[in-house]
C-alpha cells in the first residue's frame, strides 16, 4: 500500500477521537505515525542542486545572448527560478529541510540574502508572526493596513492617495504585485535596524553582495539599455510570481475577532486558510503553498509530504465538523479580488 493510500484509509471516526481536550492532538498523532513529519533531506538536496544548476545555466545564457535583445527571453525564466529559490528559503525558515538551526539559517541566508537580496531574518520574523496568528487584524503583519487593506474598518480611516488606492485596490492588485520583489528587498534593508549587531553584519554584507553581484552580472553580460530592460522584466515577473503564490492562501478567509474567544490551533489555522486544487504542476508552480491548510497546521512538514497529508487532514476536519476550504486556481484569485472589492465598496459610494 502506498503512503498516500495508508493516510487516506484512516476513517473519520478514528481521526475524530479526542485526547485530553484537543481537536488537534489526534490529527498530530496520526501524522506522526505516518512519518509525514520526517525530513526529506535527499529530496531537498536534489531540489537545491537542480535549482542551482538552472540558475548557472541562465547566467551563462545571459552572456551568450547578451549582445542581442533575445536575452530578454531569459528574464521570465530567471523570475521563475528565483521563485523556486524563494520557496527553498521559505522551507528552510520553517526547518523543513534540516533539524539543525545553523544549517537552516545558512540555507536561508544563501537562498534569501545572497541569491535574492531578500533578508531571511526579516522574512522569518514577519512570517512566524503570521503563522502564529493568521488573519488576526492586530497580530498578523500580512493583514496590517499598508498599501492595501483587508477590512472595512481599515478602509474607513484612509485619506488622500491611500483612500483612492483602497477604492480601486481590486483593480490595482496584480499591477502592484509587479513591485513586490523590489519592495521585499527594500523591507529587508530597513529591517537591519531591528536586528542585533552580529546578525546585522551578516545579513547586510550578503544583501550588499547580492546587489553588487546582480548589477555586475547584468552590465558584464549586456549593454546598459538591455540590462535595465532585463532587470525590469525579471523583477516585475518575480514579484508577480510571489504574489500569485501567496495571495490566495488567506485573503477573503475568516478573520478572528480580536475581542472574541481565543481559537485553538486547529480552528485558527484551518478556518483562515484556503487550499488551491491542482496537480503536480500546481504543486511546482506554487511551491507547495497550495496546501496552505496542511502547511499551517504543520509548518515543519517537508514540502513533498503536504500532498500526502491532505487526505488525513480533510477527513479529520469532516470528523470534527470543521469547514475545509479548497478552490480552483482561477477561482481562488476571483475570491481574493472580490473580498478586496467589497472592502473598498463603501469608499466608492460616498
Amino acid at each position: 500500500m502506498s503512503q498516500a493510500a495508508a493516510v487516506a484509509e484512516r476513517s473519520p471516526a478514528d481521526l475524530g477521537r479526542k485526547s485530553t481536550g484537543s481537536d488537534f492532538a489526534p490529527l498530530l498523532r496520526t501524522v506522526k505515525e505516518q512519518g509525514l513529519l520526517d525530513r526529506r533531506v535527499g529530496w531537498y538536496a536534489r531540489t537545491i542542486a537542480v535549482n542551482g544548476l538552472a540558475l548557472v545555466a541562465v547566467g551563462v545564457g545571459m552572456f551568450l545572448l547578451g549582445s542581442s535583445w533575445w536575452v530578454l527571453l531569459l528574464a521570465p525564466v530567471l523570475s521563475v527560478l528565483c521563485a523556486r529559490t524563494a520557496f527553498i528559503g521559505h522551507d528552510a525558515g520553517h526547518s523543513q529541510i534540516s533539524g539543525s538551526r545553523s544549517v537552516s539559517r545558512a540555507i536561508g541566508l544563501v537562498h534569501g540574502n545572497l541569491l535574492l537580496g531578500m533578508s531571511s531574518a526579516w522574512w522569518n520574523d514577519k512570517h512566524n508572526r503570521h503563522h502564529a496568528n493568521p488573519n488576526h487584524i492586530e497580530k498578523d503583519p500580512d493583514v496590517a493596513a499598508d498599501v492595501l487593506v483587508w477590512t472595512s474598518r481599515q478602509a474607513k480611516v484612509r485619506v488622500g492617495f491611500r483612500r483612492w488606492l483602497t477604492r480601486n485596490q481590486a483593480w490595482l492588485f496584480f499591477p502592484l504585485t509587479l513591485l513586490q520583489g523590489v519592495a521585499m528587498k527594500i523591507y529587508g534593508f530597513k529591517d537591519l535596524r531591528r536586528q542585533d549587531a552580529r546578525e546585522r553584519v551578516v545579513e547586510g554584507i550578503l544583501l550588499v553582495a547580492h546587489l553588487v553581484g546582480y548589477v555586475t552580472l547584468l552590465l558584464a553580460a549586456m549593454p546598459i539599455g538591455q540590462a535595465i530592460a532585463f532587470a525590469a522584466v525579471h523583477q516585475a515577473l518575480f514579484g508577480l510570481h510571489l504574489g500569485l503564490a501567496f495571495a490566495p492562501n488567506h485573503k477573503g478567509m475568516e478573520m478572528p475577532d480580536p475581542d472574541g474567544e481565543r481559537w485553538g490551533h486547529l480552528r485558527r489555522q484551518v478556518l483562515t486558510s484556503r487550499n488551491i486544487r491542482g496537480g503536480l504542476a500546481t504543486d511546482w508552480f506554487l511551491g507547495g503553498l497550495n496546501y496552505q491548510i496542511e502547511h499551517h497546521l504543520f509548518p515543519s512538514m517537508p514540502r513533498p509530504h503536504l500532498r500526502l497529508a491532505q487526505p488525513v487532514v480533510r477527513a479529520h476536519c469532516a470528523a470534527v465538523s470543521m469547514s475545509y476550504t479548497e478552490a480552483g486556481f482561477a477561482d481562488s484569485y476571483r475570491q481574493v479580488l472580490r473580498h478586496m472589492y467589497e472592502v473598498g465598496e463603501p469608499l466608492r459610494v460616498e
